[in-house]
């Protein structure tokens, strides 16, 4: 009897260890189209119009990891959480649930800011890794993260609007301390000039523009509320291109831009139902070619401007199915990808800029006020 016991303790042993083994063995890869679409290519604007813009991809969470032979490792899965009486225990997914900002750090890592989640996710695509970093400082936890950006570094700046400081990460997400607490009330947007070393906040409870160094001093602040120029109502994101900083000015419905030391440049952008129109702007960025990328939250859209701020296209509109947004936030923009956090779908969705050119004949009636925002 106890020889039959400790063979059968062997077999057990050997069984779990190959299924353990085979789990170890299978490689990682990353998808940035996680779910079997049976959809033709998206692209913008509709034929016949020469395509501009082509749907790339999501991040959802843990969907863009997938496995090959992923089938037998959910049965060894299984089988291991049967051994420990697991079996039958509900596992929480790791996918994003409200996303706000992105960023990357061209090493192919991209940080998406979720505010429900409280939290901010690294989607590495190289080496096929997710992480969720949760804390702000040692034993302090995110409560409302929204905007992000690359430090001097190379590590990860964080502005969370509750806990009103900017947070600092290392490459793996250890905190490294914070600043802004004796001066920040709401702060949301971040956009960092790499060449003086500057880091611009946008305090959207101050209805101001903070400016501090890489070390983390407060060095100046310009803007205050109202609404002429160079003036502020709720600002939310910010991005800095080509020595200029790029601001949203929400609560104004416009875009404003500054020199580096806050004197106002240009802005764009104003009320109104037609497409092209900025009721709610959150997100801002600005591509290679000077394209200037606007998320319109209140009726679901990205908005594609010329650097004068003439508007070329949009994509979007409000639902849940693919190139679709439900009240988006962020956007980011690298190379030749735009990356759009979707908020309300729980996902960021990704497009590639395809074709060169002003792209002025894509706009059509759109731009003249014949098409409204609801697309009527």
């Amino acid at each position: 009897m106890i020889c039959i016991k400790r063979h059968f303790v062997t077999i057990f042993c050997a069984v779990t260890l190959l299924f353990i083994s085979g789990c170890a063995q299978i490689p990682a890869v990353f998808d940035y189209q996680p779910f079997d679409e049976a959809t033709d290519e998206m692209v913008w604007p509709d034929p016949p119009e020469i395509a501009r813009y082509r749907y790339v991809g999501q991040l959802t969470g843990e969907e863009n990891f997938p496995r090959p032979g992923e089938e037998t490792l959910n049965a060894g899965a299984k089988f291991l959480r049967w051994l420990v009486g697991l079996a039958g225990k509900d596992e929480a997914p790791v996918i994003l649930q409200r996303p706000q900002g992105v960023v990357t750090d061209g090493q192919g890592r991209i940080f998406v800011s979720d505010v429900s989640r409280q939290a901010v996710y690294m989607f590495d695509t190289r080496q096929a890794k997710l992480q969720v970093w949760n804390l702000a400082a040692e034993e302090l936890g995110f409560e409302l993260p929204i905007g992000l950006a690359i430090g001097a570094a190379g590590e990860l700046l964080v502005a969370d609007a509750s806990l009103q400081l900017v947070a600092r990460l290392d490459q793996n997400g250890k905190p490294l301390g914070v600043f802004g607490l004796e001066e920040l009330r709401h702060p949301t947007g971040l956009a960092r000039d790499p060449k003086r070393g500057r880091l611009y906040v946008a305090d959207r409870g101050a209805n101001n523009i903070k400016v501090y160094s890489d070390a983390g001093e407060l060095l100046f602040e310009f803007g205050q509320f109202g609404e002429d120029e160079g003036q502020l109502n709720g600002p939310t994101y910010l991005f800095w291109y080509q020595e200029q900083l790029y601001v949203t000015d929400t609560l104004n419905s416009r875009i404003q831009v500054f020199s580096p030391d806050g004197k106002y440049v240009t802005g764009f952008g104003q009320r109104g139902l037609y497409l092209g129109d900025l009721p709610r702007p959150k997100g801002i960025a600005v591509g290679q070619d000077g394209k200037i990328y606007v998320v319109e939250s209140y009726y679901d859209y990205l908005l594609v401007f010329n650097h004068k701020g003439e508007f070329l296209l949009p994509i979007g509109g409000s639902g849940h199915e693919i190139g679709q947004f439900y009240l988006p936030a962020g956007v980011w923009v690298e190379n030749t990808y735009v990356y759009v956090a979707d908020t309300f779908n729980g996902r960021v969705m990704i497009f590639e800029y395809l074709g060169d050119g002003d792209a002025s004949d894509v706009a059509g009636d759109s731009s003249s006020g014949i098409v409204d925002a609801a697309g009527r």
